[in-house]
């Protein structure tokens, strides 16, 4: 083979290199959003963690009052923070992410309760959890 001929076959095509743009581009397309929301999904269970130890607590204050509305010194829990739970302080279930304000008790009666998170910062605005008595999440802006 001659010098020229060899010259000529060595690297990529315009078309080649296209291609190779095109395919790296759908790629793009494709994993960026996968990947954002996985990250969302991963910043949401920290809320749930925070949702399942106040639902702890509202399961011993039911043990001790067959009621989820009564406090075990006679007080009446209602709808509101989460903080008004025994056993529950800001400190516990402010995190990275949420803080104690997310946190509310979104309905309660003598036998069922529903807990909330509602994502108030930068990373979490616009997500919400909900948590049932039964320990049912419910995930809404994922």
């Amino acid at each position: 083979m001659n010098r020229t001929a060899q010259n000529r076959r060595s690297g990529f095509t315009l078309v080649e290199l296209m291609v190779v743009a095109i395919i790296v581009a759908i790629l793009a397309a494709v994993a960026i959003p996968l990947m954002s929301g996985n990250k969302k999904r991963a910043v949401g269970t920290e809320a749930e963690t925070a949702l399942s130890m106040i639902r702890t607590q509202l399961r011993v204050m039911y043990a001790e009052t067959s009621d989820y509305t009564k406090k075990p010194n006679g007080d009446i829990l209602g709808t509101g923070s989460a903080t008004n739970v025994p056993g529950v302080s800001a400190s516990d279930i402010t995190g990275r992410y949420w803080n104690w304000n997310c946190y509310t008790i979104d309905a309660i009666d003598k036998d069922t309760f529903t807990l909330k998170a509602a994502g108030v910062t930068n990373e979490v605005e616009g997500l919400t959890i909900f948590m049932t008595d039964g320990g049912i999440i419910t995930r809404t802006g994922f």
